[in-house]
This record gives C-alpha cells, sequence and structure tokens, in this order.
C-alpha cells in the first residue's frame, strides 16, 4: 500500500465513522424511510472501496 493508498483508506475510515453516525440518527427519527437506505448503500459502497484498497 502506498502513500497515496493510505491516505485514501483514511478518508474512508473518517466518512465511515461519519456515515455510521448518521444513520443512526436517521433510524431513530424516521422522518424519510429514504434516507436510511441512501446511507446504507454509500456505507457498502465505502466498506467495498476500503476492502479494495486491502
Amino acid at each position: 500500500m502506498d502513500k497515496r493508498d493510505k491516505k485514501r483508506a483514511d478518508v474512508l475510515k473518517t466518512k465511515l465513522q461519519k456515515l455510521q453516525q448518521l444513520l443512526s440518527a436517521a433510524k431513530q427519527q424516521m422522518d424519510d424511510p429514504d434516507e436510511a437506505r441512501n446511507l446504507e448503500k454509500q456505507i457498502a459502497e465505502a466498506k467495498a472501496e476500503l476492502d479494495k484498497l486491502k
């Protein structure tokens, strides 16, 4: 893993943490059910990219 990949992995980890917090809040306050699905999709995409980097 080169320097650029490590930086990208760090950015993805930070993004995952933020998305998981948003998903938790969205599930508690179900104003828009599509928002939770959208966040779950973004989390899956970020995890897939992170796995690809490793």
